[in-house]
């Protein structure tokens, strides 16, 4: 078992360095560098002064050595440019050169600096993940116990009309995609033209300030299409239990339905529906 984890954890490890590889080659793509100098410069810059430009920060270094240095298993660079101003990776604001440290990559929790926002990524990505979790917790919230309840109730009697009237929905959900379901979902409940006004605010209104109001139908629009996988499986699961020998022994000995469902049936129904749920939370 060691082993096996050790094996799993070094192909994640391999995976995500070619794959973070590839992000920094494509970025690192001169035309990609020419602008982002423009960007932050002058865009009447000449060919001259953007090489300049990019010698003074480091981004004429070669490929292999400017991974090394993001990744922080190389000492950042120092350079004294073309002004006499010395410049290093691993300056910040306010301490001397001599005390900065040799190396300042992702594994010493420097992400660097985002030239859009202005700002530390690690600061940005901390912001983004925060707001993300949140979410997500109350997708789950939302999701798992209304799905296992439609899951359980179609399954519970295989072939009446609640069975086919809840799997039509689980169907439906699952096959409208997010952005569909979210469009639908303003147009009816948030929309001024239709007239059901029952939902209001932005994305950074709920951002900054969550209300059911300004968060439900983002919630309500991701739990949708995992709730109707969730319900699926779990109504077959449920269906294929009522079927079992032990459940018709329960009923010839007169247990009543409910008693059946809920202390013999759930309990058995639930073990293939736990092992989608749990894969919900790395999607």
């Amino acid at each position: 078992m060691g082993l096996f984890i050790l094996r799993r954890v070094g192909i994640m490890l391999l995976t995500a360095i070619c794959l973070t590889f590839i992000v920094f080659f494509l970025t690192n793509l001169y035309p990609n560098l020419e602008k982002l100098s423009k960007s932050q410069g002058n865009f009447r810059m000449s060919d001259a002064e953007v090489e300049t430009w990019l010698g003074n920060r480091g981004y004429t270094q070669p490929l292999l050595v400017k991974y090394g240095q993001w990744l922080g298993v190389m000492p950042g660079y120092v350079i004294e440019g073309s002004d006499g101003e010395l410049r290093g990776r691993c300056f910040e604001t306010g301490v001397p050169p001599e005390e900065a440290p040799t190396f300042c990559g992702v594994l010493q929790g420097n992400w660097g600096f985002s030239t859009v926002f202005q700002e530390p990524a690690g600061r940005i990505i901390g912001e983004a993940l925060a707001l993300t979790g949140k979410l997500m917790f109350w997708v789950m919230l939302l999701m798992v116990p209304s799905a296992l309840l439609i899951g359980v109730l179609a399954g519970m009697r295989e072939g009446s009309a609640t069975d086919r009237g809840l799997s039509t929905v689980a169907i439906v959900t699952t096959a409208t995609p997010e952005y569909v379901s979210g469009v639908i979902l303003i147009a009816v409940f948030a929309s001024s033209a239709v007239g059901l006004k029952w939902f209001k605010g932005t994305a950074t209104q709920a951002m900054d300030n969550a209300t059911f109001e300004n968060f439900f139908l983002p919630v309500l629009t991701i739990a949708l299409y995992g709730m109707g996988y969730i319900a699926r499986m779990t109504r077959a699961s449920m269906a294929e239990v009522m079927t079992a020998q032990y459940i018709r022994t329960a009923r010839l000995k007169g247990v009543s339905f409910p008693n059946i469902v809920v202390k013999h049936a759930l309990r058995n129904a639930l073990i293939a529906p736990f092992t989608v749920i749990m894969l919900q939370f790395p999607w």
